[in-house]
């Protein structure tokens, strides 16, 4: 319990430090899309947190963006050679061991810790930004997409962690793998059946909690100052925010109040081996 104590005491002492270093790959990121003409725009808790606090939210620990699809092989492609030294772009192609299908930029001289790392693999895992990409959606209902969207991440995620052999095991790999091909079916079947430029959000693999926006909440983009500086974010932050939390405005309860990360280390060239537990 001392030890649990001491981690979180930790972690909150050093949660500004980590949210800087973010704001600084964030703003690496907006200078090579400006430069290049990439739309992106605030995603998720940032932009939460740029709309109702003006920066981070309080106990937030990660910054996430969203980017067409369409223009994420762009940003690879000049953000590979235009990063500065010690930022490191992490893809499945740029790192063998990655599994996650979403783009980030770490910082190579730090550390973060999330409940699903695994250590026995060797991918990178400093501070990051998150880089989302977003695709049309059909013209179909949001209880299709929560349907579909639902059960085919959820039949990912267990197919994609460790097993041992066993006869459950055995069962939920067959059943497991014929959800999420069902799933897979039903979702490229109204892609071709219904396709529209109506909806947008996260890729299939990529949205978890079944969510669709209207894409004139989205486009044209605008601005939002963030920690004092101007990103881009979606035409209509209101709504936008509304079809991924509902009331957004209402703060949750104070023990949910946590960010996601099991540890961190801002800086691993701290002289001194750093602080102590």
């Amino acid at each position: 319990m001392k030890n649990d104590e001491a981690l979180r005491a930790y972690m909150k002492r050093h949660l500004r430090r980590c949210q800087l270093k973010e704001l600084d790959i964030l703003r690496e990121i907006d200078v090579i899309c400006r430069r290049h003409d990439i739309p992106y725009w605030l995603d998720g808790g940032t932009l939460l947190g740029a709309v109702r606090h003006g920066g981070f939210i309080p106990w937030d620990d990660d910054v996430d963006i969203a980017m067409p699809l369409a223009d994420i092989d762009r940003f690879c492609r000049v953000a590979a050679s235009e990063l500065p030294e010690g930022f490191f772009l992490q893809t499945r192609a740029t790192d063998a061991d990655v599994v996650a299908p979403v783009v980030k930029v770490r910082d190579r001289a730090s550390l973060l810790v999330e409940p699903g790392d695994d250590f026995a693999r060797g991918y990178a895992k400093g501070l990051y930004v998150d880089i989302f990409p977003m695709r049309p959606y059909p013209d179909v209902s949001r209880s299709f997409v929560r349907r579909v969207a639902r059960g085919y991440c959820r039949a990912n995620a267990v197919l994609h962690t460790a097993h041992y052999y066993s006869l459950r095991s055995f069962a939920e790999f067959f059943y497991f793998g014929a959800k999420r091909a069902l799933c897979r079916m039903a979702w490229e079947a109204a892609c071709v059946a219904r396709p529209t430029d109506k909806y947008i959000s996260n890729t299939l693999d990529n949205n978890g909690y079944g969510i669709m926006h209207r894409t004139s909440s989205v486009f044209p983009l605008s601005t939002i100052a963030f920690e004092g500086t101007t990103f881009g974010a979606p035409a209509n932050p209101d709504v936008y925010l509304r079809d991924l939390y509902g009331d957004y405005q209402a703060l949750p309860p104070e023990e949910k109040r946590h960010g996601h990360a099991v540890f961190f280390q801002p800086d691993l060239n701290e002289t001194g081996g750093g602080e102590k537990l």
